[in-house]
């Protein structure tokens, strides 16, 4: 991903990328977007399934939470899983190759606020960049009249930008 303007680690969906915040900056317009961090490596246990302010999970909602534009976290299968059945999401408790593993990662690493060995997978939801070329209406509150918004920057899209905080504003949750 570090070769990749848009920070996208499929060379199709890169392209794809591109060419609509291309499009919307034509239309003066701007995008919003997800960003899926996955962190590896994790020992099981890490957070706490007692104690409410140690979840990692809850830590990770309110720590990504913070990051300006984001409007949801995932965790796994995110809200997907509110509309499967439990026999199709759980995660089977299964042995590989001598070791007791999942076979699946629908949990995305945490089970009960804590890390249980399987990739930690993490979703963020960011909304499009509040300011346009094209200025929304909006009222000048000195006058009380109806007036454009300001035009204060140029961007279309934020969210490869936003795929570096979200790693390492996780990351440090983790960490702590």
């Amino acid at each position: 991903i570090k070769n990749s303007p848009v920070r996208c680690p499929d060379d199709k969906a890169e392209k794809e990328m591109m060419s609509l915040i291309d499009q919307v900056k034509e239309k003066q317009d701007t995008l919003g977007g997800v960003v899926e961090a996955v962190f590896t490596g994790l020992p099981i246990g890490v957070g706490s399934a007692m104690q409410w302010d140690r979840k990692l999970d809850g830590k990770l909602a309110e720590s990504l939470m913070s990051i300006q534009a984001v409007k949801s976290v995932e965790i796994g299968g995110g809200k997907d899983t509110a509309f499967a059945f439990g026999s199709a999401v759980h995660d089977d408790i299964i042995v590989s190759e001598g070791k007791i593993t999942r076979s699946s990662n629908n949990a995305g690493g945490l089970e009960g606020g804590m890390t249980n060995g399987e990739p930690l997978v993490v979703r963020v939801s960011m909304k499009p960049i509040s300011t346009l070329m094209q200025p929304l209406p909006s009222v000048d509150l000195a006058t009380m009249t109806p007036a454009d918004a300001h035009i204060e920057r140029s961007d279309v899209c934020a969210v490869p930008a936003l795929s570096i905080i979200v790693e390492n504003v996780a990351a440090l949750t983790i960490a702590d």
